[in-house]
């Protein structure tokens, strides 16, 4: 079958990668920040029955070359899924360097060791943030500006990640082919107790720590959706040189909070916070800034290359937000 190295091994995406690749028959090299967190991806796998003897990890740090070596040699294919992701947005440089340099290294030592294929992990943060704050249907020919006022760090990293990858396949006409998957907001259960960040909106929805939502209107893809995209991508050439947009469906926020006390989470809100409420709380809540600007704006999301070249056919949003609403209940991390 092969051998893929998957950075970020320990993350929300980067874990279910590993997971469906094992259970396919590939060899795995993953990369960790540190070897001390080893035996908590080992314990992750083995809990949900995936076994680990094809499985190695290596220390690696996307700040600098160690490592890259030994993780990397003999893979065939290489998913490059690490990234920084919070939702504060106080620090450009703890989003943008070490995302352009991680996806740099990646893509240099993959064209030194021969590798096949590299799949990049993106987001849809790299297509959306675009001069036209008017704009609502988006495919993959959408870019976002990374010079426009106001940019998210993060929105900002992952454009700027991109473009250099695309930038080092033209100057550098390496052997391998490229593919970037830019997924929505990824909710669906963990593999660990780590739940991912934008679980974080179910968390807060069904524990009854946020009185309303905001009327924002957001594309949604299972965790495990985008783990097998980014698989499907590795093993099919005709996506090469392509960029591929991962979405079930949009939501309104509050369409979400109706699919949760629809399943029985009652201390879901159903207040819709107006927007002026919300400027006004922004102003001093500083996680909140970003999502103002979000607020009322409608989106039509386009997976039509996800389905047409990977033949990618996701669970329902659904699916997905009540499958995250049932484990964080049953980890009793409410």
């Amino acid at each position: 079958m092969g051998r893929v190295l998957v950075t970020g091994a320990t993350g929300f995406i980067g874990l279910h990668c590993i997971q469906q690749l094992l259970n396919r028959g590939y060899s795995v090299n993953g990369t960790v920040r540190s070897l001390d967190r080893k035996g908590e991806v080992i314990a992750a796998l083995l809990s949900h029955n995936t076994q680990t003897e094809k499985l190695s990890l290596f220390e690696v740090d996307l700040n600098s070359d160690s490592g890259w070596n030994d993780a990397i040699t003999d893979c065939d294919y290489v998913l490059h899924v690490a990234s920084p992701f919070v939702l504060t947005d106080e620090n450009e440089d703890f989003f943008v360097k070490p995302a352009v340099d991680g996806v740099l290294r990646a893509l240099k030592f993959s064209s030194a060791h021969n590798v096949k294929k590299v799949v990049l992990t993106s987001s849809f943060a790299a297509i959306h943030e675009s001069l036209d704050d008017m704009q609502e249907s988006f495919n993959e020919d959408d870019w976002s500006d990374p010079d426009k006022l106001g940019i998210s760090f993060y929105a900002k990293s992952k454009t700027m990640a991109e473009l250099a990858a695309w930038d080092f396949m033209k100057t550098q006409s390496p052997d391998f082919g490229l593919t970037v998957i830019n997924p929505v907001l990824v909710m669906g259960p963990s593999l660990s107790k780590d739940i991912g960040t934008s679980n974080s909106l179910v968390k807060n929805m069904i524990s009854g720590s946020v009185p309303g939502t905001a009327r924002i209107h957001i594309g949604v893809v299972d965790v495990r959706d985008v783990a097998s995209a980014h698989i499907l991508a590795m093993e099919n050439r005709e996506s090469d040189g392509e960029r591929i947009i991962v979405s079930e469906r949009e939501l309104w926020i509050h369409e979400v909070a109706v699919i949760l006390r629809n399943a029985g989470f009652n201390k879901t809100p159903k207040f819709v916070f107006p927007k002026w409420l919300m400027k006004i709380v922004a102003c001093f809540r500083k996680d909140l800034v970003l999502m103002v600007k979000m607020i009322g704006r409608r989106r039509d999301i386009s997976s039509a290359k996800a389905k047409d070249i990977l033949g990618w056919n996701p669970l329902s949003a659904e699916v997905s937000i009540i499958d995250t609403a049932k484990q964080l209940k049953e980890y009793n991390l409410l």
